[in-house]
C-alpha cells in the first residue's frame, strides 16, 4: 500500500517543476500554499459530506471518491512543506503499542 503513496509522492514532486499552465500540482504549487491549503480543506468537506451520505443510504463510492481526494491534496500539502508519506506513515507507527488516551496526553506535555 504505502508503494503507490511513494510512487505518488515521486510523481507530485517531478509536478512541482512542471510548466503550472500544463500540471494542476504546478498550478497548486504557483498559488502558494494558502491554495493549497484550501483544496484541502474542501475536499476535507466533501469527504464529511460523503460519509454522512453513505451512513443513510450505505453506498459508500463518493466516500471512497472524496478520500482519495483528501489524501491527494494532503499529500500535495506535504509536498508544498518538503515532507512525503514516510513521515506521516512513521508518525502513524510509532503509535502502535500505545493507546489513543495515552497519545493525546503525550502531546499536551
Amino acid at each position: 500500500m504505502s508503494d503507490v503513496l511513494n510512487q505518488l509522492a515521486q510523481v507530485l514532486e517531478e509536478r512541482k517543476q512542471a510548466d503550472p499552465d500544463s500540471s494542476y500540482v504546478a498550478s497548486l504549487h504557483a498559488k502558494g500554499l494558502n491554495k493549497i491549503l484550501e483544496k484541502v480543506g474542501e475536499e476535507c468537506t466533501e469527504t464529511l459530506l460523503a460519509a454522512k451520505d453513505a451512513e443513510h443510504s450505505g453506498d459508500t463510492r463518493d466516500v471512497i471518491y472524496e478520500t482519495a481526494d483528501l489524501w491527494f491534496h494532503s499529500m500535495v500539502m506535504l509536498s508544498r512543506l518538503g515532507l512525503g508519506p514516510g513521515e506521516v506513515i512513521d508518525e502513524l507507527a510509532r503509535r502502535f503499542d500505545l493507546s489513543g488516551l495515552e497519545e493525546k496526553a503525550s502531546r499536551n506535555k
